[in-house]
């Protein structure tokens, strides 16, 4: 069945090595050619990055040096907080969610 849907064809199509080759009815190879168009066009494209893109960027390589946390720091609070020691400033965390609820809403 294969044989008959590519019987009206008169060269076959082979890739080797990644290499792309037209195999003609003799068997002999010849390599195929790339279209100088589209190495013409690549050559004229051009990339910019906005302000905000450079800034994302530059965050997100800050963020991939930083550890994520001060883990000596969380090793404190869980022993005060484990020892009953930890004291929480009410009106200094009322200021934070005040903050961020601001920053998140407007």
């Amino acid at each position: 069945m294969v044989n008959q849907v590519n019987k009206g064809n008169q060269q076959n199509v082979a890739y080797t090595n990644s290499k792309q080759l037209n195999v003609s009815k003799d068997n002999s190879t010849t390599p195929v050619q790339n279209q100088p168009a589209a190495t013409a066009k690549a050559a004229t494209d051009s990339v910019s990055l906005t302000p905000q893109a450079q800034q994302l960027r530059g965050l997100h390589e800050k963020a991939e040096q930083s550890q994520g946390f001060d883990s000596k720091k969380v090793n404190e609070l869980k022993k005060a907080i484990s020892e009953g020691s930890y004291q929480v400033n009410a009106e200094k965390l009322a200021e934070k969610i005040a903050g961020f609820e601001f920053d998140l809403y407007g």
